[in-house]
């Protein structure tokens, strides 16, 4: 049965009617990780990728005071381009429901919208964490607190390289949520394919880790799984070159706090990379999504 406050657009509503896998998407990306048009046209371009590789596509985010799992180009569109939309946590949801604002989910938010919807796989681009300073700030993503809560697998490129990366996987190991290296050994840094920090697992397909997910799900684990892909080395900005870029972008902060700090790390970064993180960025994203798909099928082709 359907929860009463979530919205399954057609295709989604088929795909889980004939057992289709399907792969949530988080929308905050569009309205608040990239630039107009290049968010909607990245939206797009993942979604019809997804469905390219025999997956079902079905990002995510709140409407007219319903949780909306699938959008449609109008919905897409008005998170793209308006600048009125609310970046929803999980700590936002029930607020954001009862005004009827429109929000975009981000991936605390989506994990816990997607399982509401009893789909187990969801792909973005990179996780919340700990941000540098933490111990003064307390300036910890909710992202992490989900993981160690909500049962759903997420295929990320690791934490945003803005982020504090030590402090992060040790919280994740902390709350007890398995951290696995798709075909490296090194969780990986955004923008840069290594970060020299290694992982204790590592997996090589996606067959490997849908019978992870079917071990979790046996043992009835609460909490989520982290899927670290890398960014492909085509696509990655060395450490070397984004590193001094990041140091510049947070020493100009200023005021600014809370889950605003994260989209204005982005857009400096990407001025100051004149569009190149925008392309990692799109990069990821897109071979993040790819792998999603293989695994949402993986797990499904193994459950029947």
């Amino acid at each position: 049965m359907i929860h009463e406050l979530l919205h399954l657009n057609r295709e989604v509503k088929i795909a889980l009617q004939t057992n289709q896998p399907i792969v949530a998407l988080e929308s905050s990306i569009i309205s608040h990780g990239m630039p107009y048009p290049e968010n909607l046209e990245t939206a797009k371009m993942v979604e019809q990728s997804i469905r390219d590789h025999g997956a079902v596509p079905a990002t995510i985010a709140i409407y007219q005071g319903k949780i909306h799992i699938g959008i449609d180009e109008f919905i897409m569109r008005h998170l793209a381009s308006s600048e009125q939309i609310m970046k929803a946590s999980r700590r936002d949801l029930a607020y954001v429901l009862s005004r009827k604002i429109s929000a975009s989910t981000t991936v605390s938010s989506t994990m816990f919208c997607a399982h509401l919807a009893k789909l187990p796989m969801f792909v973005t681009g990179g996780i919340g964490g700990v941000h540098h300073n933490a111990h003064e700030s307390f300036d910890i993503s909710p992202d992490l607190i989900e993981l160690s809560s909500t049962p759903v697998t997420v295929v990320c490129s690791g934490a945003k390289s803005i982020l504090d990366l030590p402090k992060t996987l040790e919280m994740l190991e902390t709350q007890g949520v398995p951290v696995i290296g798709y075909q490296t050994d090194e969780f990986p840094a955004f923008y840069t394919h290594t970060s020299g920090i290694p992982l204790l697992h590592r997996l090589d397909g996606a067959d490997e880790i849908a019978q992870l997910m079917n071990y979790q799900r046996k043992l009835n684990l609460t909490n989520g799984i982290v899927i670290a892909n890398p960014i492909p080395k085509t696509a990655e900005i060395p450490d070397d070159q984004i590193r001094p870029i990041i140091k510049q972008a947070q020493r100009e902060v200023g005021n600014i706090h809370g889950k605003a700090i994260t989209p204005f790390l982005l857009q400096r970064i990407a001025e100051l990379t004149a569009g190149q993180s925008l392309h990692a960025n799109i990069e990821l994203i897109k071979n993040n999504a790819l792998l999603g798909a293989e695994i949402a099928i993986a797990y499904k082709n193994q459950l029947l």
